[in-house]
């Protein structure tokens, strides 16, 4: 191992082993900042902590993006860095994302090579999909104006250092929606004297199937999920209210919006059916993540002078990501980084025994200064 790959190493098994949940990353913004101010950048803590480095004259600027949250998951690992946090852990790589994003910032600060600024964004609560908006709000992108914006996830099941992406729709938006089902409840032997909620909710489950299956085109990549189907029933009392919860995913903005009149279209008409009444909220967390074709290029461009292995116009993920939400803002890429295929680097990302591979922290870390020399070049007079 380089020296740099065993710095790397145990600053990521640290964040591992002190998981943080969104909008309570504490001791990681702290160790954040504490790692930028050592290398000499100049830091701002705020609702996440961002640090600034500047080479030469250039007026370009460039961000780059890394999460700092963790899951409310018990962690099933047994590695001497497993979560010291009980119910909490890094099981989606965020800190692996953070570690490489320093990495690049400690060769940067040391070795420069490009002429511009970068400003590096350590950001909160990606899980809930509001660290980067609550960031935007308090006016990160004013203080900091940056011209492109790139952030990394690691892909579980892909070869180890493999770089994908794609420029248009990237990752899907997400939107929770809850249905409440007001029926009259009354005894399990006289069903008819009032109106079964939980029939209701059943028949309008199976209905909410037909919105992607037949009111769809085909390959939209849209999923409406039921996730949660809640009522104040016992052993012998028909209930009467439901509570219908769930998730819908998709890569449009035109299908989010058709899916939402559909459902409460659908609510209303299987509810009217019964004489009783639905109320329908939808809300959407996560946007869609849209990559523009400038960054997408460049980051093909940059993974190929990094040695990696590119796969371009990959297939869009199903999952979020509240990266959307700062290339909403400016033109950005996201991009997927193989974090291999056996054991635990290869379980399903949010999973119990999950670990992001240490392979990787150099390997994304010289990505990153790769990009950061292609799009701030020292200008050749």
């Amino acid at each position: 191992m380089s020296n740099l790959q065993e710095r790397l190493t145990a600053l990521r098994r640290e964040f591992h082993r002190f998981p943080e949940l969104g909008f309570q990353e504490t001791r990681t913004k702290a160790e954040v900042a504490r790692h930028l101010r050592e290398l000499g950048l100049e830091v701002h803590e705020g609702v996440g902590v961002v640090g600034v480095l500047r080479a030469g004259e250039g007026n370009r600027a460039i961000g780059l993006r890394a999460d700092m949250d963790a899951l409310p998951i018990r962690e099933a690992s047994e590695h001497d860095h497993a979560s010291q946090h009980p119910g909490v852990m890094h099981a989606c790589g965020h800190d692996g994302h953070m570690t490489m994003l320093l990495g690049a910032a400690e060769r940067l600060a040391q070795e420069q090579g490009f002429d511009g600024t970068v400003v590096l964004l350590f950001q909160p609560n990606e899980e809930h999909g509001l660290g980067a908006q609550a960031m935007i709000d308090e006016g990160v992108l004013e203080q900091f104006p940056v011209e492109e914006v790139y952030a990394i996830h690691n892909l579980p099941g892909a070869p180890v250092g493999q770089i994908s992406t794609r420029s248009g729709v990237i990752c899907s938006s997400e939107s929770l929606f809850e249905i409440t089902i007001q029926g009259r409840g009354g005894h399990s032997s006289m069903p008819q004297v009032g109106v079964d909620a939980i029939t209701v909710g059943a028949e309008l489950v199976l209905a909410l199937q037909t919105i992607v299956s037949r009111k769809l085109a085909p390959g939209s990549g849209a999923v409406v999920s039921v996730t949660e189907f809640l009522t104040d029933g016992q052993r012998n009392v028909l209930p009467g209210s439901a509570v219908i919860k769930g998730d819908v995913r998709a890569r449009r903005l035109e299908d989010r919006a058709q899916i939402e009149a559909f459902m409460r279209r659908i609510a209303a008409g299987v509810a009217a059916s019964h004489g009783v009444e639905a109320d329908v909220s939808f809300r959407t967390e996560f946007v869609e993540a849209i990559n523009a074709v400038g960054p997408t290029e460049a980051v093909y461009r940059a993974a190929e002078a990094a040695g990696c292995e590119v796969i371009r116009d990959r297939p869009p993920m199903s999952f979020s990501e509240d990266f959307a939400h700062f290339s909403a803002a400016v033109p950005g890429c996201f991009l997927l980084l193989g974090n291999g295929k056996q054991g635990p680097h290869g379980q399903p990302l949010h999973s119990a025994d999950y670990d992001f591979n240490d392979a990787l922290l150099t390997i994304g870390a010289e990505f990153w200064v790769q990009l950061v020399r292609d799009r701030l070049p020292i200008r050749k007079d």
